[in-house]
């Protein structure tokens, strides 16, 4: 067989490739003795360069380890900010005007099929939710003779209609005036007269509510709509036989053509210092920045989002339900929240992010402990209100849960979030967030209810660690639009010559405190506000519903620590009218039928008279600290015992159950 035939393998020729190397070596081995000094100099200067570069860089991660611990979080807060902002702003420009709805209507384009809401057993797609918006709008359209730029007012419980009645008002270019569905009579009439809605549309459970006002609401020429087939009261019209026989093909974008980035979206309400509910007027630009704040939380495409606070709350509608419309997200929405069905809630839907206020945490960790506690998949809370204490038996108890707690206020211009699930903390001084939104903290005196001014009549900055006031400058980046119909109460959230004459500053009403690591910590309110079970009680509101009982002459309302409970239960000091002795069952009936029962005031104490200041308000403040307490308080007092159903004298037996939380409050 010859050499190279088939079977015979050559054997490759490996002498003369190594002769070929050998030989390349040594014709250039001579060049290569010259230039090894240069070489060698060379390769000296870049490894003392690169050592000194690896020196400077262990260097400052030291120095960022010791003096800025929070360096990566402070950056990855920015990033998403900045990215945030650059997003409003296009939207800013774009013409015709991008809402949340025109997100939601993009969403709708993406995923159709893809779960929006889950709701007691039922499900409904971006698709659907859509097609049930669309008809919403047309029978509204037909029935109400709804245009752009007309108010209506919605009175629904935390369901699925809510969510697309609002979508469908949306479409028709029409802002929403969201009232709390546990406000009544006086209340209820004032909080859909400040928004000048001519439509109001209730849920089918609370016509009741609505049969009450009635005939103020007719003889105001106002429409009454129920969410239900058919109704027999007069005056009230039935909604959801018009909404089933509705068109669901789109609606023209030119019925909402005139609306921009400024105009009203929203009416959210909240209590201040009037004593009756506030409207603040919610701008689409407001809505979006709401809404980006899942974002910067962390949330991504992929989470689910679990909605058991109520709607008409900005943290439900804004927070929760518009932000999961900016994500793109799943929502699971609870008619109210239930700390014993949570966490299987959560473990039924693969639930990944919830809302929280003080109160529904400490709800949950009063719950029995169970062996599967940290066995669920969420992994960020959002949320406000929550006590030291609270927090951190919560992360012991159900994992290792990142807690954003946040400060904000519906109408505010400044709010923080702790982006560090630092405990305790409410948000952190950053320079680009105080960049853009200015704010400082102003000395305030608690007596006198009014910040501390200087010589020159300027207000003065708190130093750190401190407690002042906080307060937010307006400009044309951080508006204060105000208060629907209350130009009074919105004059008196505007703080002048803060510092420097002619500035103006958004009052918060809240005292606050910055650290030396630049976290923020909320402090307490000030004025005649003050926060229980998750809502802000209005004090005046609650004292003229007091005064309205025959026996009563004056009350003085306030809000008194509870060991164990967040925020302030109600309090009330009364005076009575000459001769008359405290009529227990006529109070509890009269606040009973008035008042929602977080505003209810728990505790009575009867005094021979008010304590006024000099400018004749009435003082609170050692009211407060004197507290509930019968062993050190010589006046009578009282207990409002929801089993009796009526007031009953506070005795140091009942002191102490409340104390050790054997009666509920």
């Amino acid at each position: 067989m010859k050499e190279g035939s088939a079977g015979q393998i050559r054997a490759p020729p490996r002498v003369e490739t190594v002769n070929f190397v050998t030989n390349l070596t040594e014709q250039h081995s001579v060049h290569l003795l010259c230039l090894s000094p240069l070489i060698l100099s060379a390769l000296c200067k870049m490894y003392i360069c690169f050592s000194v570069l690896a020196g400077l860089a262990l260097l400052c991660f030291f120095y960022i380890s010791a003096f800025c611990p929070y360096f990566g979080e402070d950056f990855a807060y920015i990033l998403r900010s900045i990215k945030c902002g650059i997003r409003l702003t296009k939207y800013k420009k774009i013409k015709p005007f991008y809402s949340i709805l025109d997100c939601f209507l993009d969403a709708v384009k993406r995923h159709p099929k893809r779960i929006f809401v889950h709701f007691e057993g039922r499900s409904y797609t971006y698709g659907e939710v859509d097609k049930q918006s669309n008809k919403v709008a047309r029978a509204l359209q037909a029935e109400a003779r709804l245009k752009e730029g007309d108010t209506v007012a919605l009175f629904l419980a935390n369901e699925p209609s809510f969510i697309w009645t609002w979508l469908g008002l949306a479409k028709l270019g029409c802002p929403a005036a969201l009232l709390n569905f546990n406000i009544r009579s006086k209340s209820l009439l004032h909080c859909f007269s400040c928004c000048g809605a001519k439509v109001i549309i209730a849920s089918l459970e609370l016509q009741d509510a609505v049969e009450e006002v009635l005939p103020t609401l007719r003889e105001r020429g106002i429409s009454v709509y129920i969410m239900s087939d058919s109704c027999s009261v007069q005056g009230i019209t039935a909604l959801s036989d018009k909404i089933s026989k509705a068109s669901d093909q789109p609606l023209s974008r030119d019925l909402r053509a005139n609306i921009h980035i400024r105009s009203t979206a929203l009416y959210i309400y909240t209590s201040g210092t009037t004593g009756l509910p506030k409207a603040a007027i919610v701008t689409h630009e407001r809505v979006w920045a709401a809404s980006f704040l899942q974002s910067i939380c962390g949330v991504t495409a992929e989470d689910i989002f679990y909605i058991n606070l109520p709607l008409y709350h900005s943290a439900g509608f804004l927070i929760g339900m518009t932000g999961a419309i900016e994500r793109g997200i799943t929502i699971v929405l609870k008619r109210k929240f239930s700390a014993s069905q949570f966490w299987d809630d959560c473990k039924k839907y693969d639930i990944t992010v919830m809302q929280h206020i003080g109160e529904t945490l400490r709800y949950l960790c009063n719950t029995p402990k169970k062996d599967d506690e940290k066995n669920h998949k969420v992994r960020i809370a959002i949320g406000n209100g929550v006590r030291t204490d609270v927090w951190s038996e919560f992360l012991h108890r159900f994992g290792d849960i990142k807690v954003r707690e946040l400060y904000a206020a519906t109408e505010g211009n400044i709010g923080f979030i702790n982006y560090t699930s630092k405990i305790g903390a409410v948000g952190r001084v950053n320079f680009v967030h105080r960049f853009f939104f200015p704010y400082t903290l102003i000395k305030f005196d608690i007596e006198k209810e009014e910040p501390v001014r200087d010589s020159q009549g300027l207000c003065i900055q708190a130093a750190v660690g401190e407690t002042g006031l906080l307060v937010g400058r307006v400009t044309k980046r951080s508006p204060f639009v105000g208060y629907a119909g209350n130009k009074e109460q919105t004059e008196k959230k505007r703080l002048r010559d803060v510092l420097k004459k002619g500035d103006l500053y958004f009052n918060t009403g809240d005292l606050l405190r910055f650290d030396k690591e630049n976290f923020v910590y909320f402090q307490d309110r000030v004025g005649d506000t003050f926060r229980w079970k998750g809502e802000n009680v209005a004090t005046s509101e609650v004292a003229d519903i007091l005064t309205m009982v025959h026996c009563i002459l004056e009350a003085n309302v306030y809000g008194v620590k509870v060991e164990g409970h967040e925020g302030r239960v109600g309090m009330a000091a009364l005076t009575l009218e000459e001769g008359q002795k405290f009529d227990c069952s006529a109070t509890y009936t009269q606040v009973v039928n008035y008042l929602p029962a977080y505003a209810r005031p728990r505790f009575i104490r009867i005094q021979p008279c008010l304590e006024m200041t000099g400018t004749f308000k009435m003082k609170k403040v050692k009211l407060v600290e004197e507290g509930f307490n019968p062993a050190h308080i010589k006046d009578p007092l009282y207990f409002l015992d929801p089993e009796k159903k009526t007031y009953v004298p506070l005795t140091e037996e009942i002191y102490r159950a409340v104390v050790s939380k054997e009666v509920k409050l």
